[in-house]
């Protein structure tokens, strides 16, 4: 059976591969803009965005499931709390990083913020954006602040580090604690309203434009919720796995989650084939052809093989086998590839929705590269990701091995180390 070690290990080795192969590509964006990459006018949106949106969706997942310890007082999940919480963080500092590279002048963005337009969905989005993040990093800090006040107290450069996190407070006593675990709640209660707005948002600001039939519907941002929640505690199954001795100590905990994870899979779904369903019988033309773009057209295989076989059935049949239900390694896998094959679902959701001719011939009738629906992304696009993947994986090593695992641990280290 594969160790905890081995896993970490891999995090690590695949990690620091992906940003090597990520580099160029970063340098190539930087130096040339978009010259290098695929998508054009007719397809203005690529690999990126689709990006972008996958990365949200896990980051609002995983913060809703934290909710489940902090607002909730669920128990069962106390041990995946601060987990959750850092990789809402992680995940949305991948969503900023893989948008930033889609808008040709991303230094800019604090223009939306400074002049901003209240009647842009893309204007509430950016603004709940910037409130989302401050939350987070204040929930974050607050469930912390009793481990780094503890850990500031250690010797050597990672004590430093502690002590410019507590930003001067040393107060460790059970009525700060307390006073802490209030603003948390707080928090939390604070975040779960402005998580549903913000991704719900996201799914809105497709949902709108009303001349993209493939979007335009009021089913779109509780698919997006829905899909979030799904990614975000399908990835939270897989971290926990490996970061958190979840193979062994926390198995229970990985097991529940993986059940949550699979009924929530099961509502998803339920909502995809009716959306489909209602789409098809309405027979409305433009609508019925996205949908053939999708099922039966250049990118059958990411639905049919990625999103359908890869990120569905296959999880489904291991989560569901009686076998399964006792393994938390495979339950991992299962819930990995569910993780992955959501990618393939924000990738259905932009790019054939963007395929298809709104003015009919209008892709021959000019001869250019940047006038094609044929999209498919770049070497630099790809790699471009990549390495955006792989910030996300050192990041997560970099916390299981920097933050404290659990409240009460480190201060018996403390206490164990003063005593000696």
């Amino acid at each position: 059976m594969l160790s905890s070690r081995t896993l970490k290990a891999g995090f690590w080795t695949v990690g620091l591969i992906l940003i090597a192969t990520g580099s160029w590509a970063w340098i190539d964006r930087f130096l040339n803009g978009d010259r290098n990459a695929n998508y054009g006018s007719l397809v203005p949106w690529g690999l990126w965005v689709a990006a972008y949106i996958y990365f949200i969706g896990l980051s609002a997942g995983s913060f809703l499931v934290s909710s489940l310890v902090y607002v909730f007082n669920i128990k069962r999940f106390e041990s995946i709390g601060r987990l959750a919480l850092y990789s809402a963080v992680v995940t949305l500092v991948l969503a900023l990083l893989s948008i930033s590279a889609d808008l040709g002048h991303p230094f800019r963005a604090w223009h939306v913020l400074v002049y901003p337009n209240f009647r842009s969905p893309m204007a509430w989005m950016i603004w709940l954006y910037s409130a989302y993040f401050i939350l987070l990093t204040l929930e974050l800090w607050f469930v912390l602040r009793h481990d780094l006040v503890v850990g500031s107290r250690r010797p050597g450069w990672r004590g430093r580090i502690y002590r410019i996190l507590v930003f001067g407070s040393n107060d460790d006593s059970a009525a700060t604690r307390e006073s802490d675990r209030q603003v948390v709640r707080i928090l939390a209660s604070i975040g779960v309203p402005l998580a549903v707005m913000f991704h719900g948002g996201v799914g809105s600001l497709f949902g709108v434009v009303a001349s993209r039939p493939g979007w335009h519907g009021g089913l779109f941002p509780i698919l997006f919720l829905v899909s979030a929640l799904v990614s975000g505690g399908a990835l939270l199954v897989l971290v926990s796995a490996i970061f958190q001795d979840g193979l062994r100590r926390n198995r229970e905990v990985v097991l529940d989650l993986a059940r949550l994870v699979l009924a929530l899979l099961a509502v998803d779904v339920l909502l995809q084939i009716s959306e489909t369903l209602v789409g098809f019988y309405g027979n409305e033309p433009a609508r019925v052809q996205n949908l053939r773009l999708i099922y039966a057209g250049p990118y059958w295989w990411v639905f049919w093989f990625w999103q359908l076989a890869l990120g569905t059935l296959v999880p489904i049949l291991l989560l569901a086998s009686p076998w399964t239900r006792r393994n938390p390694l495979a339950a991992a896998v299962a819930c990995g590839l569910i993780a992955i094959g959501f990618l393939a679902v924000r990738l259905n959701i932009v790019i054939p929705g963007l395929a298809d001719e709104q003015v009919h011939g209008i892709a021959q009738a000019y001869n250019s590269a940047r006038i094609s629906t044929d999209y498919v992304p770049s070497v630099m696009e790809f790699t471009f990701t990549a390495g955006i993947i792989g910030i996300g994986l050192l990041l997560f090593g970099i916390g299981e091995w920097f933050l404290p695992r659990s409240s009460e641990e480190p201060a018996q280290e403390e206490v164990a180390r003063v005593s000696a």
